[in-house]
């Protein structure tokens, strides 16, 4: 027994545990303790000079909190904290996502004439997580189409031309699929001809362009042919997958694991690459 420590003591004070402490990511979800809203992280920024974070749950309703203690992961309580500098923790320091050198004191150029076009939204975040640095130095803007069914008429609005020029990301594009068709309708019509790129991958969705291992599988489930590919891909995973507001976080949670090129398929990275060369050079 220690009679040094004998005497009276306060026993309703708390034992002090010492939370992890981990840094915030976009699409990990969240729980806040206080009010009980649970949400995907969507962004993270710094506002009257504290770092804020917003959750956004299944109904894509939005809110902001403060980074630190009050937040529940898995069930586990945590102290959030600022985003780790992922750039040069995986790619080493100076250098971007993408894997090139970083541009220290550039400013992004105002944007360009030129543009790249990709199918969706999912396609465009993954495209400015890893390249988009690169795009703010060129002035190069991403734009999503939602489809790819009236491309030909979406060109022709563009109007391409000389400085104006026009890159296109197409999912699926493969020999004599429909969106090789269009593809070559595209590049038939006046004035595309030097002026429009249109180049694809070989998977369903952009999803696939994630290498599995970063996701800790061993390759993509296989979903049978008449089912919804991204639904089918969420319920593999036991992830939810019943409504649209699912499929965002769960898209969310995929894009979190990507960190630099290096964790995207090289059948991705090649075309993204080219795109931009053809956007760039003069």
């Amino acid at each position: 027994m220690d009679y040094q420590n004998w005497g009276p003591r306060d026993m309703s004070a708390p034992v002090q545990a010492k939370l992890p402490e981990v840094p915030v990511q976009r699409g990990m979800v969240l729980e806040d303790v206080q009010s009980g809203w649970v949400g995907a992280v969507t962004r993270v920024e710094k506002s009257g000079g504290m770092h804020v974070v917003a959750l956004e749950d299944r109904r894509g309703k939005s809110r902001t909190f403060r980074l630190g203690y009050g937040f529940l992961l898995e069930g586990r309580a945590i102290r959030l904290m600022p985003p780790a500098p992922r750039a040069a923790a995986a790619t080493g320091s100076g250098r971007t996502a993408s894997g090139s050198v970083r541009v220290a004191g550039q400013r992004a150029q105002v944007a360009k004439a030129s543009r790249i076009w990709v199918e969706g939204k999912h396609d465009a975040e993954l495209v400015e997580k890893v390249w988009g640095d690169d795009l703010r130095v060129e002035g190069i803007v991403v734009e999503p189409l939602h489809g790819i069914d009236d491309l030909a008429a979406a060109v022709a609005d563009f109007r391409p031309g000389p400085g104006r020029r026009l890159g296109v990301l197409v999912d699926h594009l493969v020999p004599d699929s429909k969106e090789s068709r269009i593809a070559e309708a595209v590049m038939s019509s006046p004035g595309a001809a030097g002026n429009v790129l249109i180049v694809g991958h070989p998977y369903v969705d952009v999803w696939q362009a994630i290498r599995p291992s970063v996701l800790g599988i061993e390759r993509w489930p296989d979903i049978p042919r008449g089912q919804d590919w991204k639904t089918g891909i969420l319920a593999a995973f036991g992830w939810p997958h019943a409504t649209k507001e699912d499929i965002g976080l769960g898209w969310q949670k995929l894009l979190g694991a990507v960190r630099t090129y290096a964790d995207l398929e090289a059948s991705l990275l090649g075309r993204v690459e080219e795109v931009i060369d053809f956007l760039t050079v003069p």
